[in-house]
């Protein structure tokens, strides 16, 4: 029997819709090849298919690849042991490896976009006499 590796820091998961192979090999730390077997081993997994038979996993595929590696990887199952468990929902992990992940100059970008937002949504308010940012948005000329 082989010994379960180290757990692998992985990079976080980008904020896109779909991925290539190429892409989920990378942030899975899984080989293009094995991602093809694991698709025929893993019932769930079942990638978006366009263009000459390309393979598009989204964002929960990458989160399953993510969680089939470290059962087999890590914790030492068999590949009919990871698909029992995966079969198991009782055992779904709520963290953060669950969560898109985002950079601190991305979420910098996300508050500007924000704020400019909340600005354009407060200028046309008082475009139309509306109080901004009033918890009971009511007129200004009919305000108690």
């Amino acid at each position: 029997m082989t010994r379960p590796e180290p757990a692998v820091t992985l990079p976080p998961i980008p904020a896109k819709r779909y991925f290539t192979i190429g892409e989920v090999s990378e942030l899975c730390g899984v080989k293009p090849h094995v991602l093809r077997y694991w698709e025929q081993e893993f019932t769930q997994l079942k990638p978006v298919k366009r263009r000459g038979n390309r393979r598009y996993y989204q964002h929960h595929e990458v989160l399953l690849i993510r969680r089939i590696r470290s059962l087999l990887y890590e914790q030492g199952f068999t590949i009919s042991g990871a698909r029992n468990r995966l079969g198991d929902t009782r055992d779904v992990p709520h963290d953060q490896d669950a969560a898109v992940r985002f950079s601190s100059g991305e979420i910098q970008a996300l508050r500007t976009e924000l704020s400019g937002v909340s600005a354009v949504l407060d200028e046309a308010l008082n475009s139309i006499g509306m109080k901004p940012n009033a918890a009971d948005p009511v007129p200004a000329d009919q305000a108690r």
